[in-house]
């Protein structure tokens, strides 16, 4: 019976300490995500420091602490660009996104329906899956810069009114269009900031996080 007991606790402190390592691995690696759920509300996330607040809780829910962490988002005041640091940045499992924020701009980017994984390394569903979920929340133009009047009211309606700038993540739409294939700046929402407006053309008020050091 003891040899037994000891066996299981030996099995059991292996797999603890496999899981720690994970999470110590994930940790220093993870600095960029899409957020496995949005706010609830559309397009309102309580503004950039609600945005910000959400992709800091989602992080430290999945084990991954000691980062800042900032919403990929353009308000009236702020560019996107000029939110996430200096990169380079790596997803969950520790794939290269971006050496930098130059390259996340450019065409070499890594951020594939693949790559851009949410806070629990988890796919996010694209164009073809039920439900479609590939409309991330941006208010950016493709070179990470403000939009005029595109920004939901600076991510904080949710009703019939507003409009929000929406990328892909999955690189794909209704054609092959660069709008259509771009992460950050496909197409405006329709009908408002609700949520069932950004449903309504594929998406669920989800965005990206990256951490700033």
């Amino acid at each position: 019976m003891r040899r037994l007991l000891l066996v299981a606790a030996t099995v059991t402190a292996a797999a603890l300490a496999a899981t720690a390592g994970s999470a110590l691995s994930q940790d220093a690696k993870m600095n960029f995500f899409v957020t496995s759920v949005g706010s609830g509300k559309g397009a309102d996330l309580g503004g950039l420091k609600g945005a910000d607040a959400h992709c800091a809780s989602l992080a430290e829910a999945a084990g991954v602490t000691g980062k800042t962490w900032h919403a990929y988002l353009s308000s009236s005041t702020e560019d996107a660009r000029d939110r996430i640091g200096k990169g380079p940045w790596f997803n969950a499992k520790g794939e290269k996104i971006a050496d930098d924020v130059a390259s996340l701009h450019g065409d070499a980017n890594g951020i594939t329906k693949q790559t851009a994984l949410t806070e629990k390394g988890e796919m996010v569903n694209g164009r073809g899956d039920k439900p479609n979920r590939h409309d991330m929340l941006t208010g950016s133009k493709p070179d990470g810069t403000k939009i005029a009047d595109q920004t939901c009211g600076d991510w904080t309606m949710s009703g019939a009114e507003g409009v929000a700038m929406m990328g892909h993540h999955d690189r794909t739409g209704l054609d092959d269009s660069a709008a259509a294939k771009s992460w950050n700046s496909s197409h405006a929402s329709r009908g408002g900031c609700s949520q069932e407006a950004l449903k309504g053309t594929g998406g669920d008020g989800l965005f990206y996080c990256f951490a700033v050091e």
